[in-house]
């Protein structure tokens, strides 16, 4: 072999782990004076060549201490395959195929698209993908840091020594790939980057890793994510329907890893859940549920809003298969999942996304632009082409491996502005001179346009506190393009109403009304939250004045009130039976209140049979955004605290709904009639089966000629203390 093929500093190089270009060394390489072949196994004491076509061994020969071995085959001149017979220092005999024989996977079609930032699946190329090259089964793996000095993949399999496999670099778009053979699914690993930055070391998590490790350990663990064998053709195909913005949407929000726990401290599993929660949420008439965070997250109390592996669903509750056929069983039982989705920051944590290649890779370097004060974490860069593909790749890998049905995004308001929770100087304005995130911006509508060009089916919902105009205007009419806005001005005003006393509340009407002026100015859903149960705010329950059976009372009546007005549901969990406690992420809901308690077993039931009657009855949903589904009938009456209005829709009876916000019982109170003819009560919160007094109209009540609140007919009924009556026609004149 020429003695310049491979000089003393390459292989110090090497053996000190700083070369950037292994395959320029391992591996066979064809010369002059025939093949060679280059191995690095610091572990080896003695090592063979053997050619898999006629098991023929060669000898290598040691040319450095470090465990650099070469083995000569003069006039040879075609490659051919081959393993390694390795006598270790420990006196061991090993057989191992060798990495560095391997070409790249990489085609030039998706190494271009990778390159320019436009691969929608990135995640069929970067991560860890079980493969079979050259007929040798094994692992390829790949990650993108295109300034670092070196990457290695390590794991047990080569006892964390970065050393032992050094990636193949593509300069042409700063992904790093290895094929390692012999690897299966359930090995550990991560990526040891050696940076250009002060001899800066570090371990990483893969960035596109399937599956992770349990807390506080963090490697990435190889997992084969296309095993799962789906069963709900029937939903995928009836999904228009459910996720239609005239359809019925009640959704139910859930925190994993508190719903509800086993033997008092155990987590629930996936499996688990499929067994428990999902009969729950389908006997509770819900058509959704929203699972706040499941992306892998280091610490507990973030609730999985501090995301380290966005396309790994933690381990806490079970393998990604088994978080699979959790999604499967949803849909089969005609529930469709949403996730929260969290592209506004991630956290410092060593081994996730910060600094990671010596860079500011996927952050801003500027604090002023890549730091978040409230929360300690760090901004995506928008603007640089590979952050959003990374982003917008994580968004419809959920949708395309896991059947997600639809992304919640979370505080799109520290997206949207460059001065979100900054003092003055503490922000840099954008290139007009403006506080409006424009890189956000148009990676926002980006994200939505691609999430419906792919899954036109699927919603996207935006977590948008203020008063930003087009949050559900299509991208083509300058919108952001979400199909729902959570309503958080219609839940802050309802909220504070509904903590005032009774007596007070003539004088805060208009924080009630206030929410018709704009109600169609977005497409809306009305949330009740696990923001709005923790922090000192009071569980929902707890939030209602009065005594204990006000309380449950005014529940009752918020609830009936918020499933009648124009928008979609959510309720957070507890909310349903009367949690008295604020909720913790630490310990389970308090299902013992249950047992035996009729108090509580009354607001289930009305929250039950609230979802069923809210199905059934299209004026409800139908025409959640325009005026044409709504009407009021009372709302000038503060004195007494009443409003009531109709909801309408094509081909359906009109819904009639009636709120007394006061303990006082009105007698015979008149409400303007859309149409004449016989009524009955639907529904009422003050049942006595809910836990109520019993104030209700058993009988039919029929309308008079006699005009009243714009409407040519009206109707005299009783007014529960602190209820709500729906009343629907039976019977036409």
């Amino acid at each position: 072999m020429p003695e310049q093929f491979v000089s003393e500093e390459a292989m110090a190089a090497l053996i000190g782990g700083y070369h950037g270009d292994p395959f320029s060394i391992l591996g066979p390489h064809r010369t002059e004076s025939g093949l060679i072949i280059n191995a690095f196994l610091p572990f080896a004491v003695e090592v063979k060549v053997i050619r898999s076509v006629d098991e023929a061994e060669t000898p290598m020969v040691r040319l450095h201490d470090g465990g650099f071995f070469q083995a000569h085959f003069p006039g040879e001149e075609d490659i051919f395959a081959y393993r390694f017979r390795i006598v270790t220092d420990v006196g061991d005999t090993l057989f191992a195929e060798d990495p560095y024989a391997f070409s790249s996977l990489f085609t030039e079609f998706d190494a271009y698209l990778l390159a320019e930032g436009t691969h929608l699946q990135m995640y069929d190329h970067l991560g860890a993908h079980l493969r079979e090259m050259n007929g040798r089964t094994g692992v390829l793996f790949a990650v993108w840091a295109p300034s670092a000095l070196r990457v290695s993949v390590v794991g047990p399999f080569n006892q964390w020594d970065g050393r032992r496999h050094p990636m193949r670099f593509h300069p042409n778009n700063g992904i790093w790939e290895l094929f390692i053979p012999d690897l299966k699914e359930g090995e550990l690993y991560k990526y040891e980057i050696k940076t250009r930055y002060q001899d800066y070391l570090v371990k990483k998590a893969d960035p596109v890793g399937f599956f992770s490790e349990m807390r506080p350990k963090t490697a990435s663990i190889v997992w084969d994510i296309d095993k799962h064998q789906w069963q709900d053709e029937a939903w995928l195909a009836q999904r228009p329907q459910h996720n239609g913005l005239n359809a019925p949407i009640s959704v139910y929000e859930v925190h994993l890893g508190s719903w509800r726990l086993k033997n008092g401290w155990e987590w629930l599993t996936y499996t688990d859940l499929a067994e428990q929660l999902i009969p729950y949420v389908k006997e509770m008439g819900y058509t959704h549920i929203e699972l706040m965070p499941i992306a892998e997250h280091p610490f507990d109390g973030s609730w999985g809003y501090q995301v380290t592996g966005y396309f790994a669903p933690t381990s806490r509750f079970g393998t990604p298969d088994e978080f699979m056929a959790f999604v499967d069983a949803c849909h089969q039982a005609g529930i469709g999942v949403l996730l929260d989705w969290v592209p506004a920051h991630f956290p410092t944590d060593e081994h996730g996304l910060g600094f990671f290649d010596g860079t500011h890779l996927y952050e801003h370097a500027d604090p002023r632009q890549g730091a978040h004060p409230d929360w300690g974490t760090l901004i995506f860069n928008y603007g640089r082409q590979e952050v959003r593909q990374f982003l917008i790749s994580n968004a419809l890998f959920w949708l395309d491996k896991y059947h997600i049905d639809g992304l919640r995004v979370d505080a799109v308001a520290s997206m949207l502005y460059l001065d979100f929770s900054r003092k003055s100087g503490e922000w840099l304005p954008n290139r007009y001179g403006g506080r409006e995130n424009i890189e956000a911006i148009e990676f926002i509508r980006a994200f939505n346009d691609r999430v419906h060009e792919t899954f036109p089916d699927v919603l996207t919902i935006a977590e948008e506190s203020t008063s930003w105009g087009g949050v559900t205007r299509p991208t083509s009419e300058n919108g952001l393009g979400f199909d729902l806005k959570w309503n958080m001005g219609w839940m802050h005003d309802t909220l504070k109403y509904m903590g005032d006393e009774p007596i007070h509340r003539a004088h805060h009407q208009g924080e009630l009304t206030f929410s018709m002026l704009y109600a169609f100015s977005e497409k809306f859903l009305l949330p009740f939250s696990h923001d709005e149960v923790v922090h000192l705010k009071k569980s929902m329950l707890d939030k209602m004045p009065g005594d204990v059976w006000q309380k449950f009372a005014n529940l009752r009546l918020l609830y009936g009130y918020q499933w009648a007005h124009p928008g979609k549901k959510l309720m957070f969990m507890g909310g349903e039976f009367g949690q008295w406690q604020e909720w913790s992420e630490a310990r389970s809901l308090d299902w013992q209140l249950l047992d035996g308690d009729e108090k509580h077993q009354g607001l289930q039931q009305f929250v039950r049979e609230l979802n069923q009657f809210y199905q059934h009855n299209s004026p409800l949903y139908e025409n959640d955004n325009s005026w044409e589904g709504f009407t009021w009938l009372d709302f000038r009456n503060y004195q007494q605290s009443i409003l009531a209005f109709a909801r309408h829709a094509a081909n359906a009876e009109d819904i009639i709904v009636v709120c007394n916000f006061t303990p006082v019982v009105r007698e015979n109170y008149r409400i303007g009639a859309p149409q004449a003819g016989i009524y009955v009560e639907a529904l009422n919160s003050d049942a006595v089966v809910y836990g109520g007094s019993g104030v209700t109209n058993d009988k039919p009540i029929s309308s008079v000629p006699t005009p009243w609140q714009d409407q040519s007919h009206s109707i005299q009924l009783n007014l529960p203390p602190l209820g709500v009556v729906f009343l629907k026609r039976a019977a036409r004149p």
